[in-house]
């Protein structure tokens, strides 16, 4: 939750910097609408993507269907596993679609060539080529007896903006509190093991990294020391080299085993809260067979 926070702050202030450098109608027929559009949902459609990327569910997904074919997968499982990794990466572009929108300049730009005169008090119907003049209101490049009706044009259209912004900030208010209540309805966990089962993920994902670091260069320094005689190590190194008990290699096969989709399974009442946690518990048990028959792809 912190972290989606951190990254919707982010946004609004790359939304922001945006508007305030980059950010420049073209006040022409057409080119506006592309444009305008285009601001507001280009960056949000690439921020989505990137989102996607860097959710490590995605590539889970990917590695067990390349794996299993995702055979131990339910319709149920991989829609919670499709919604969590959309609903995480949504949050930088619908952040940017809301403030876009709430900020109204986009929209301003966009639409302003489709807003009808005669819907405007007292503006002159004898111009011709009335697109064109609607089109340079944004840069009021429109003739100087006009520019005084650019400041109802302009509340009207920021009006209809922000108008959509703050349903767009309602219904995906709505639309994630709904979910929230759904995800704990359909839980097999309380409240506090899911809170367990978050840290107890987090702290394995962060040793794991930390040791598989080590691991690397352990086998690194092992490696140039067959090729040199010697390896070239600061005391830490030399340190770790001497008290580290590490495999010489890791066979594909397990590595495998451990990577994939992940949901929560027990065994023998005892839960077991990762892939890695359940080829852990079979090892420690010597149960060669569970592990090939659950755990193989």
């Amino acid at each position: 939750m912190i972290f989606n926070g951190l990254i919707a702050l982010g946004t609004v202030a790359g939304q922001t910097a945006y508007n305030v450098f980059a950010f420049s109608c073209p006040c022409s027929p057409a080119r506006n609408y592309i444009y305008g559009l285009a601001a507001m949902g280009m960056p949000a459609l690439a921020l989505f993507l990137v989102g996607v990327m860097l959710r490590h569910s995605t590539w889970d997904m990917l590695s067990e269907c390349r794996l299993r074919r995702c055979r131990k997968l339910s319709g149920a499982a991989v829609f919670a596993l499709l919604a969590s990794i959309v609903g995480q990466a949504a949050v930088a572009p619908l952040t940017w679609s809301a403030i876009s929108l709430l900020r109204g300049e986009a929209y301003v730009c966009a639409l302003s060539e489709f807003v009808d005169p005669a819907s405007i008090p007292d503006f002159p119907s004898n111009y011709s080529r009335v697109p064109e003049i609607m089109a340079g209101f944004p840069c009021q490049q429109v003739p100087t007896e006009l520019l005084q009706f650019w400041g109802v044009i302009e509340r009207r259209l920021k009006y209809e903006s922000q108008l959509l912004g703050w349903l767009l900030v309602g219904f995906v208010s709505l639309f994630v509190f709904l979910m929230l209540c759904l995800r704990r309805c359909c839980s097999p966990l309380g409240y506090q093991q899911e809170a367990y089962w978050s840290s107890f993920r987090s702290q394995e994902s962060n040793l794991f990294h930390r040791t598989m670091d080590a691991h690397a260069r352990i086998q690194a320094v092992r490696s140039v020391r067959s090729f040199f005689g010697f390896a070239a190590l600061d005391k830490e190194e030399q340190a770790l080299l001497e008290e580290a008990d590490a495999k010489a290699n890791i066979p594909s096969q397990e590595w495998n085993r451990i990577t994939g989709v992940y949901l929560y399974r027990e065994n023998k009442g005892a839960p077991l809260y990762s892939r890695l946690h359940k080829w852990s518990s079979y090892a420690l048990q010597g149960n060669t067979e569970a592990m090939d028959k659950d755990m193989n792809c």
